[in-house]
């Protein structure tokens, strides 16, 4: 079989298909077939979800996670799948579904049974998690707290200018419920099997200045992956924040993990 020839990026949350716009460019011009889906109701525009969040609201982990594996059940090969932030462990969740050539998860939300909390993360998430009220709501960050959680090493110009391009709300349901999955007993929506020997390879990658989703976060999710027949590998890349898409130097993160990729892929 030959090397793949899509990509399909998948987004976090705070943020829609539009945060992937300058990767989409990036491997569309090297050839590569681009795919981008939105979560159910996030296919509008930024602003029409800042306008009316109620999509926000309503979507759940399995709804993003059927959403996603239909687009990939749709294609003829099978794709490199990376995503970023809540989308890299919505990547491993496919992996361990059986589907994708090879994974790259950056800056990924831990999957269950990842346990690590560290201080940032908690500021990160505090405007959500501090009133029970929210986990009702879609939460919409102002700029301080989405700038610490997302582009601290940015310039403030830039980082008000990234702000209002890609910024939506999130949901509460699905925070609270990612923030106490390792206190509740059973297989949760953010489950997969590390032991799964047939799991295509995966790329870990952190970012040594993410606040919300810091590179312990990254080592310890590796760290649970302990059988060696798929590849399981961690990367870590110096002076990034959390929107490691975006950020100064970025087209190098982006060829990096594509060959990791390209080389690694499971024929």
């Amino acid at each position: 079989m030959p090397a793949p020839d899509t990509i399909v990026l998948v987004h976090g949350f705070w943020v829609t298909p539009r945060s992937w716009e300058e990767w989409i460019a990036h491997y569309e011009a090297k050839g590569f077939r681009v795919l981008a889906p939105a979560y159910p109701g996030f296919e509008v525009e930024v602003e029409a979800l800042n306008a009316d969040p109620s999509p926000v609201e309503a979507v759940t982990i399995p709804a993003i996670v059927d959403h996603l594996e239909s687009v990939i059940r749709a294609l003829d090969t099978p794709p490199i799948i990376m995503g970023h932030s809540a989308g890299g462990a919505f990547t491993q969740i496919l992996l361990d579904h059986g589907l994708g050539a090879a994974g790259v998860a950056l800056n990924s939300a831990p999957t269950e049974g990842v346990p690590v909390v560290p201080l940032t993360q908690v500021r990160s998430t505090f405007p959500v998690l501090k009133n029970p009220a929210n986990r009702h709501k879609a939460v919409r960050y102002d700029f301080e707290h989405w700038n610490y959680a997302f582009t601290n090493t940015f310039p403030e110009e830039r980082a008000r200018a990234l702000y209002e391009r890609y910024a939506v709300p999130v949901s509460g349901r699905i925070l609270f419920e990612s923030a106490l999955a390792n206190l509740t007993p059973g297989h949760g929506g953010t489950y997969v099997d590390y032991a799964n020997e047939g799991r295509a390879p995966l790329l870990l990658v952190g970012a040594s200045e993410d606040h919300i989703m810091p590179p312990a976060v990254q080592r310890s999710n590796a760290k649970h992956y302990t059988q060696e027949a798929s590849l399981t590998e961690y990367v870590e890349f110096g002076g990034k924040p959390h929107l490691m898409p975006a950020a100064p130097g970025w087209e190098e993160i982006a060829d990096y993990v594509l060959a990791w990729a390209v080389r690694n892929a499971r024929r």
